[in-house]
């Protein structure tokens, strides 16, 4: 099984192409360049530097939220595109599941935290029973507080990732009461290869979709539609 895989779910533009228990290839860049500029040309790179025919690939994989609004727009048209234009399925692997998944192994509490602005954090919990990847809180926004008291009231101890860690880490300091660590970087942002691995397995269980039926899963409304319906009230 050969997957391609996008993220563009936040600060980090990821491209990765996996076959079975090969990653072939995986190219990340966070820097200050928008999605748009990058995701299409890192693909395009991916490509050529592994001899990639797009048609030998078995499905589309794609960080299909919570994230950026615009990120994940960005990388939703792209996985639509291609899988419209070479007629393959598209597997939405959520976006903090996937950031859990770098961490793979690990039997503290992973909590991975992307910023949500306005004091929140879209995050979830997680661990791992040997190979099994257990989820103890699904992913949806949070404020910070209410993170650090769900992981205090779990017990154990935990370990933080993704872009929302620096901006909330001297929160943190004074809210955990059990213990804590943050990950190193190579495995702290989100990466298309724990995408393309999650897909494989969602794939394999039928959770498939048409390029058609794909759409982010943003858990909130966006700035400008949470105005309009203050408006209206």
């Amino acid at each position: 099984m050969k997957i391609l895989a996008l993220d563009s779910s936040g600060l980090v533009a990821s491209v990765a192409v996996a076959e079975d228990d090969v990653l072939l290839a995986e190219y990340t860049v966070n820097y200050k360049k928008t999605h748009s500029q990058t995701l299409l040309p890192m693909l395009d790179e991916v490509a050529k530097m592994i001899e990639l025919d797009l048609n030998s690939v078995d499905a589309i994989a794609v960080a299909g939220g919570p994230g950026s609004f615009t990120g994940l727009r960005i990388g939703s048209a792209t996985a639509k595109g291609l899988g419209l234009a070479l007629d393959k399925p598209l597997v939405s692997v959520p976006t903090v599941d996937a950031l859990a998944w770098n961490l793979y192994g690990c039997q503290d509490n992973i909590c991975p935290m992307m910023d949500a602005r306005r004091s929140q954090v879209y995050t979830g919990i997680y661990t791992f029973d040997g190979d099994d990847f257990i989820t103890k809180h699904v992913q949806e926004p949070m404020a910070v507080a209410d993170v650090a008291a769900a992981l205090n009231d779990l017990g154990g101890s935990a370990v933080f990732l993704g872009d929302g860690v620096p901006v909330y880490r001297e929160l943190l300091d004074s809210l955990m009461k059990v213990p804590y660590r943050f990950a190193p970087a190579h495995l702290n942002r989100q990466r298309a290869s724990a995408v393309a691995v999650l897909a494989m397995k969602y794939y394999r269980e039928g959770k498939i979709q048409t390029a058609a039926e794909h759409r982010p899963e943003y858990l909130r409304l966006s700035q400008a539609e949470r105005e309009r319906a203050e408006k209206i009230r």
